[in-house]
């Protein structure tokens, strides 16, 4: 019998309540400086079409780097294994905004989910699209089924303005040889791919190939092969939710991408997607409210992987 996710999700929404006033909105990207603390919703949608919401699971916030998932499988998909070349598949142990290992590593990113990784990957993307923002903008529509959604060209523009390590690390990547693009043109990519906006329903939506091993459950397109989404889902779990990959996978036991917006998408194997956004973020960088709403999905539904 299917667990009754309606009752989970009202169940879990009135136990994190206290948690959404706590945490701290990425300040240091300005707009997102502006979003409101205490707001929080849920979204889960399974493999035969069935949806479950809770909250402000239809607003839209910044996806930031929860757009890495899906601009990884593109580069995946153009690359192959030889992606791997690029960027490693390592936990990186240090802060997704750190330049230490890069230093240490010759200027090979230790995983595409840090935002070093996450340049690498771009560039990979700026070199075999005309516009490799708008490449991931139409793949997430597509995957989605939101015609509409957007760039946040203020989000985007104020990435920019205040994105000086993550230019330092184009850089210093670049002297190792390790980027090709020119600079500018990655970075601009990268900021407005970090800059959609959706919501959690759209999200689980977009997610959902991978918990249905490779294969977009609306249409039958095979996106991936079952290995490759395998692969995939085994990087979103030892990395994906920054260097707290270890502590999330104890606790929720989920493959999952989270972003500073207070997103986080998980998938369950077989079965469905599930997106929670609370804009309040712990010390790691992920939303407080949303990892503790995931922890108690996977209790109350007792869908984690293990």
């Amino acid at each position: 019998m299917s667990p009754d996710y309606s009752a989970i999700l009202a169940a879990i929404a009135s136990e994190v309540a206290p948690l959404t006033r706590e945490g701290k909105v990425a300040d240091y990207i300005p707009s997102l400086a502006e979003v409101p603390l205490e707001q929080f919703g849920m979204a889960v949608v399974t493999l035969d079409g069935r949806r479950y919401s809770v909250g402000a699971a239809d607003q839209r916030f910044s996806i930031q780097s929860i757009s890495k998932l899906f601009a990884l499988t593109l580069a995946f998909r153009q690359l192959g294994d030889e992606l791997w070349e690029r960027v490693g598949r390592e936990p990186s142990g240090n802060p997704f905004n750190s330049l230490v290992q890069l230093e240490h590593e010759s200027g090979k990113p230790r995983n595409p989910f840090i935002n070093a990784g996450a340049l690498a990957v771009t560039d990979v993307l700026c070199r075999h699209s005309v516009n490799a923002e708008l490449a991931v903008l139409h793949f997430l529509r597509r995957l989605s089924g939101a015609d509409d959604v957007q760039f946040d060209h203020a989000v985007a523009s104020s990435e920019a303005q205040t994105g000086h390590r993550n230019a330092a690390m184009a850089h210093f990547m670049k002297s190792f040889g390790r980027i090709v693009s020119p600079v500018d043109e990655l970075l601009n990519s990268y900021f407005h791919q970090c800059s959609i906006a959706m919501s959690c329903e759209e999200l689980a939506t977009a997610a959902l190939f991978l918990a249905n091993r490779g294969v977009v459950p609306a249409t039958g397109e095979r996106l991936l092969t079952a290995s490759e989404a395998k692969r995939i889902s085994a990087v979103l779990l030892t990395c994906g939710t920054y260097d707290a990959a270890g502590d999330f996978a104890y606790r929720v036991g989920l493959p999952a991408k989270s972003g500073v917006g207070g997103g986080i998408v998980a998938v369950v194997p077989g079965e469905l997607a599930v997106c929670v956004w609370s804009p309040g973020l712990d010390a790691n960088g992920n939303s407080l409210a949303g990892g503790m709403a995931l922890e108690r999905f996977t209790t109350l539904a007792g869908n984690s992987i293990f």
